[in-house]
């Protein structure tokens, strides 16, 4: 079998790897990317159903989840959104912040990846796709068993992300090489991913209320999001659950404040002296959705007049709507998980390079990393910021 040696062979050609390739290239290198998909980039492709949120301008590392909080820094102060907006321009390329700083490109994704694609091309990168990768090996150079031949290189880069949404392909390879070279990890768990709940609550409770979406405040182990929840025929979903549930773990209750923006206890104080003979579900269905207060009034308070509340009455009610409590059997796991939490330690990586401390020419990136951001644009920025900097130096 004939062999293909190249400078840099970078597996993965998604968000960090076709970026790392693209500046590989820059520096005159002989660059191979593999690719085990048909195409490049296909959760780039479904990012933001379709739109891509490319990145967050309101991207700073406490966003970011890591068993070292300090390890992205680095990365995310060299390569900053303005600096893919730029690259973005120079394609004729635009955008809009949709909220919370999330910013989507108006050409949709696919414009994205073909730019991606464009400056792979001008830089030299090879890509070489339907590559599964056979085994990987190192003497002096790392050599490559593939389904298309055998290749070897002097840098490997490793930017297979991590085993979030499987249907996809996405696996655990980046750990697996991680473990063959000696490489602490922190396994995969699924992040940004909705609640489920037990059979008995979702019939007694919830099957009422699938569709239903409200602007809450929800919290769990000292974090908080202020999104909307969306409850669905298997439990709950919806930016703000998909946030917290970063920070959930097995037998954790997660609090609901439902009226975030008010003083509760003061105002139905007030509606009890406005409207002392309307009834509490119609007060309620002033201020959240009309099922939401009619499935509060039935399972969890009494659906009395205003007038009838004591303020005792009144002071419990306003807990229960401010700190809603609870408790989710699991989440629905990797097959809808955004992202996964868990990588490569960031102990056996340089913050500057991603270069192994312990194999000199390897090289980790983007979601394989232990560093995982919150929803809205913050994990592709890390993919950029990542891919650009190991870019520099392989």
């Amino acid at each position: 079998m004939s062999t293909s040696l190249f400078d840099t062979i970078i597996i993965g050609a998604g968000a960090a790897g076709l970026m790392c390739a693209i500046e590989a290239g820059k520096r005159g290198q002989r660059i191979l990317l593999l690719e085990k998909a048909k195409k490049p980039g296909r959760k780039i492709l479904i990012s933001g159903g379709g739109r891509c949120n490319f990145t967050n301008l309101d991207t700073r590392p406490s966003a970011f989840l890591s068993a070292n909080p300090h390890f992205c820094k680095s990365a995310l102060a060299r390569y900053t959104p303005w600096d893919f907006i730029a690259l973005m321009e120079k394609y004729s390329l635009s955008w809009n912040e949709k909220k919370l700083g999330q910013l989507f490109c108006d050409q949709k994704a696919p414009a994205l990846v073909d730019m991606l694609l464009q400056e792979c091309e001008a830089a030299g990168v090879q890509i070489t796709l339907n590559c599964e990768i056979n085994s990987v090996e190192k003497d002096n150079l790392f050599k490559i068993n593939s389904s298309q031949g055998l290749f070897e290189s002097r840098s490997l880069v490793i930017a297979t992300g991590g085993p979030s949404i499987p249907r996809m392909g996405a696996t655990d390879f980046g750990l697996q090489i991680a473990k063959q070279f000696g490489l602490k990890n922190i396994n995969f768990s699924a992040a940004l991913v909705p609640f489920v709940f037990s059979q008995k609550i979702i019939s007694n409770h919830f099957k009422s209320l699938a569709g239903v979406s409200a602007d809450v405040e929800i919290h769990c182990n000292g974090a908080s999001f202020r999104e909307n929840l969306l409850f669905t025929h298997k439990g709950l979903s919806g930016p703000a659950v998909l946030q917290i549930s970063s920070y959930w773990k097995k037998g954790d209750t997660v609090s609901v404040n439902l009226l975030p923006d008010t003083n509760v206890f003061e105002w139905l104080v007030e509606q009890k002296l406005q409207h002392p003979n309307a009834e509490l579900k119609k007060i309620l269905s002033t201020v959240i959705p009309k099922r939401l207060a009619l499935f509060l009034c039935e399972a969890h308070f009494k659906n009395k007049t205003m007038n009838e509340f004591t303020e005792q009455n009144i002071s419990q009610l306003a807990e229960q709507l401010s700190h809603w409590q609870l408790e989710p059997t699991g989440t629905e796991g990797m097959k809808t998980a955004e992202v996964a939490l868990g990588g490569v330690s960031t102990n056996e990586l340089s913050s500057k390079t991603f270069e192994s401390n312990k194999v000199p020419g390897l090289f980790f990136i983007g979601e394989t990393v232990d560093v995982t951001g919150h929803l809205g644009g913050y994990n592709l920025q890390w993919a950029w910021a990542s891919g650009w900097c190991a870019g520099q130096y392989v």
